[in-house]
């Protein structure tokens, strides 16, 4: 129990690190909220001389005039606390909405720098919790946290000082529930954080099932599993449900504890009073009591506040920590290398290469391979033989464990990773487009990409024809992953961006797997068209399409067991001509079937 509050002391102060650019917001708050926990306090004391001095309760006499000016002053006491805590509600939600920004672009700028590794086994539901809801939880620990029990803890202390002052056996008669709110507190407290700690993973439970089902939409439908997964959400939507209900339960049992102290504290006064005084003495504690019984109020109410407060510092530093083990994720980072400027037109090297996904079971196995610059090379081979592994260690998504892969005598960890893959364009079989317009998917917002660059690459592609029948041409919002066009016109947006991009380095994986045969004409002029002059790597299924390449690289089980021209594998009536083989035939059966 000592580690973990020494530890949420520690998230709390590095949460408050991220104020100190905000120091004059920080300032002008704290400005606001001394003189209101001073000025709060002090109306009770005035009101309690107003009724002693200028009322007599036993002939009913007043001082009209008096009472006045007093009950003006007050009145402009009440408006001075009015602007005060404009002000400071203002500067406080500013200081929050400025250190957030902060965090929000700290956190997903340093999730743009990790590996692919972290994305395979991390749910986008769990990171998307942690950059939005995780974030916005975190925020009131700024704008009503901190200003409200710095300005709750003043208060208490103010309003002590002035009873204690002013009478100080009324004052240890009011006090007398204060032991028994402490422990309610505390045990409030302990209730509240378990219930946020729930309440974080349910949100975190929720949210990852939401996105995949909402992604994997037309796979639930296709098996007809709507009921199923209706059942499932339904289930840990119950969950939810009762994590926050926890919260609502314990609040429910506190605060009417809390009311019932304070009409305590009334009572005890009031008690005290009648049993203690008598006479003429009425006159001097008539104003006492009037005081001490608003000054309970206030002390009860920053004390009841400062329990919800507390529930926000919880709730915030329960978030804290999720957002900070993000933050503090350094074995997902990549070295970005420190090389900014290199000649890429080089020879490719990969020398006994091995990589494992989870640094056991080895998908390549000592790779030696050398790709000539400008030499276009094709990987072939069957599912999980390693084609797509290599290309991803190429443009460093994932990092090898033994061997090297070097441009020329240069190691691609030498090399700073954003001018590495600034250089190198990677076309997918899974195209992803953003809900934006064609030319933005294709320029990926890059300014310097003109729209005659990009129309010139159209062209060269043979794309420019259907893009300009689109509603708006290149200004067409394409939707969603662009679910409005097909599959082939997709490929042929990615061979847009690679060609407008005009890497050094081009890698084509099984861009024409799941085309028709009319756009596979179209991608096939546009790989030609792209391979050109460049080196280039290309992974296909379709043994057809990469019967052109330079050479044909076979791996199987990660390893290479064959190398050559398609003739020369052909002549070699090896494991090449054995796939070539059953594509050609199967192919034959396709068309005497139709």
């Amino acid at each position: 129990m000592k580690d973990k509050k020494t530890l949420n002391f520690s998230l709390f102060g590095r949460l408050i690190a991220f104020a100190k650019p905000y120091k004059s917001y920080f300032f002008i708050a704290v400005c606001c909220i001394i003189p209101l926990s001073l000025l709060g306090p002090l109306r009770p004391y005035l009101i309690g001389q107003m009724v002693e001095r200028y009322i007599d309760i036993e002939t009913g006499q007043k001082n009209e005039a008096m009472l006045l000016y007093w009950a003006l002053a007050i009145f402009g006491i009440l408006m001075l606390e009015g602007v005060l805590q404009l002000f400071s509600s203002y500067f406080s939600n500013l200081l929050a909405q400025s250190v957030i920004r902060d965090l929000r672009i700290k956190i997903f700028q340093h999730l743009l720098s990790f590996r692919m590794r972290y994305f395979d086994k991390t749910p986008i539901g769990s990171i998307v919790t942690r950059v939005v809801s995780d974030l916005e939880a975190i925020t009131e620990v700024f704008s009503s946290g901190i200003m409200e029990i710095s300005g709750d803890l003043i208060s208490l202390v103010v309003i002590l000082s002035l009873m204690f002052f002013t009478n100080w056996q009324l004052s240890l008669m009011t006090l007398i529930p204060i032991p028994i709110l402490i422990i309610a507190t505390r045990i409030f407290a302990k209730a509240m954080k378990e219930s946020f700690q729930l309440e974080r993973l349910q949100v975190n439970k929720l949210n990852t099932f939401v996105q995949e089902r909402l992604t994997g939409m037309s796979i639930v439908q296709l098996f007809n599993r709507q009921d199923q997964e209706f059942e499932k959400f339904e289930e840990i939507n119950k969950g939810h449900r009762q994590a926050h209900i926890n919260a609502i339960w314990a609040n429910s049992i506190f605060f009417p504890v809390v009311e019932l102290l304070s009409s305590l504290s009334i009572a005890f006064l009031l008690v005290w009073v009648a049993l203690t005084v008598a006479g003429d003495s009425i006159k001097i504690v008539q104003g006492q009591i009037f005081a001490f019984t608003l000054w309970i109020n206030q002390l009860y109410r920053p004390i009841r506040q400062l329990a919800d407060k507390f529930n926000i510092l919880q709730r915030g530093t329960v978030r804290a920590e999720r957002i900070f083990e993000v933050l503090d994720q350094k074995d997902d980072v990549q070295d970005t290398g420190k090389i900014y400027q290199f000649d890429f037109d080089k020879d490719i090297h990969f020398r006994n290469v091995f990589f494992a996904y989870n640094n056991q079971d080895y998908v390549l196995k000592g790779i030696d391979l050398t790709i000539n610059k400008g030499e276009t090379v094709a990987f072939v081979g069957a599912t999980g033989a390693g084609k797509s592994t290599i290309v991803n260690l190429l443009g460093r998504f994932y990092e090898f464990q033994k061997g090297e892969i070097l441009i020329g005598e240069t190691s691609i960890n030498d090399i700073e990773l954003n001018y590495l893959r600034s250089n190198i364009a990677i076309v997918l079989q899974d195209v992803f487009l953003f809900s934006d317009t064609v030319h933005n998917n294709i320029t990926l917002g890059d300014p310097s990409i003109s729209r005659e660059k990009v129309i010139e690459a159209s062209k060269a592609v043979g794309a420019h024809d259907f893009i300009a029948k689109l509603p708006n041409s290149y200004d067409y919002e394409i939707g969603e992953r662009g679910g409005v066009l097909s599959v082939g016109q997709r490929q042929l947006l990615a061979f847009i961006r690679a060609y407008v991009y005009n890497p050094h380095i081009l890698i084509l994986d099984e861009a024409t797997s799941s085309v028709d045969n009319e756009s596979e004409e179209l991608i096939q002029k546009a790989t030609e068209k792209l391979t050109s002059g460049r080196t280039s790597i290309v992974i296909a299924h379709r043994l057809s399409t990469i019967q052109k390449a330079d050479r044909i690289v076979v791996l199987d089980k990660g390893k290479i067991i064959e190398s050559g021209s398609h003739s020369e594998l052909l002549l070699k009536r090896g494991y090449y001509y054995k796939l070539y083989e059953m594509q050609f035939f199967n192919k034959i059966e396709e068309n005497e079937t139709i």
